[in-house]
């Protein structure tokens, strides 16, 4: 391994895991209020950047449609997400009320793939490399530190500005959750369905607020994401190393899903530095070997909750 680089990465895979962190949030939210895991949280973060990049500048050929401040494309694309979310809820999930859990995570497989198809016939298959961002690519920040690679660690000023807003977003979203009265009728609907509709609360109202506010989520991660990397259909495959940043910090804990991207982004970055380590792909391999250590130590994840039921 060149250790000059291990500073470089570390900071780099540190900033990458934020982004991981607040994607991983919206599945966390959704699986908390409603005990469903969303596989179509890729799709949707998908159908935000590419609603935020059409708004805001071009289509794949470069000619202008419409050219809007990034800031009212990027609104814009929120009030897509919430109605996305809520329309979810009552024409998909609601539908399925009482179905075996099986067949309601099957309709989110079924969600995303229609999401792409609508992706795909809306905005073209073809990547673009534009996108709207603060910062040219090569706007950096140089950091003083000794023993780096020519003493300083170089970090993009968009990487720096997308971790900053997606622990910003962690921290108000995990105050929103367990501080306000919204929040806590979300947290008694996950625990017992039932028993929150004796108490008064609206089942259906919480679970389309909760498809809503993650959709806002996915608009948030995606549109970070692209700043980044470009518009493609490949957004969405940033959902499978969500999979294992879930895992490993817990399925229905907020913090671990920030502990385990920031964990996830730093392992796949000292990965990539290790001359040691031949295997193709072997960034991409990094976070599941990290989850299975993890899971054989504390098979409920870091901070997930350890449940014991009575037979």
């Amino acid at each position: 391994m060149n250790w000059a680089l291990v500073p470089q990465q570390f900071a780099t895979g540190i900033l990458n895991g934020g982004i991981l962190a607040l994607i991983a949030l919206g599945i966390v939210l959704i699986f908390k209020s409603s005990e469903v895991f969303n596989f179509a949280q890729g799709h949707m973060l998908l159908l935000g950047a590419y609603v935020t990049w059409w708004f805001s500048g071009a289509n794949q050929d470069g000619t202008e449609w419409v050219s809007w401040h990034p800031i009212i494309a990027l609104l814009i694309a929120l009030v897509v997400a919430v109605l996305v979310g809520f329309l979810v809820e009552r024409l998909a999930l609601r539908p399925m009320s009482g179905q075996p859990l099986l067949s309601i995570v099957l309709m989110t497989l079924g969600l995303a793939l229609f999401l792409e198809g609508v992706v795909s016939i809306l905005f073209g298959t073809q990547p673009s490399a534009y996108f709207p961002t603060p910062f040219p690519p090569s706007d950096v920040m140089k950091i003083p530190f000794p023993g780096a690679f020519n003493d300083v660690v170089i970090l993009k000023k968009t990487l720096v500005m997308s971790f900053g807003v997606a622990m910003l977003a962690a921290v108000a979203f995990a105050f929103f959750f367990n501080y306000t009265n919204t929040g806590l009728s979300m947290r008694a609907t996950a625990e017992d369905h039932e028993l929150a509709r004796s108490m008064g609360l609206n089942v259906p109202r919480i679970f389309g607020l909760s498809w809503a506010i993650a959709g806002v989520i996915a608009t948030a991660g995606g549109v970070l994401l692209a700043m980044s990397v470009g518009a493609s259909l490949n957004l969405s495959t940033v959902v499978l190393v969500a999979f294992p940043v879930i895992l490993l910090g817990g399925l229905d804990s907020f913090p671990g899903a920030i502990v385990g991207g920031l964990s996830v982004g730093l392992v796949q970055e000292l990965v990539k530095a290790s001359s040691f380590i031949e295997v193709r792909n072997s960034a991409d391999i990094a976070p599941y070997i990290l989850l299975l250590i993890i899971l054989v130590i504390r098979p409920e994840g870091l901070f997930g909750q350890k449940r014991i039921e009575r037979i």
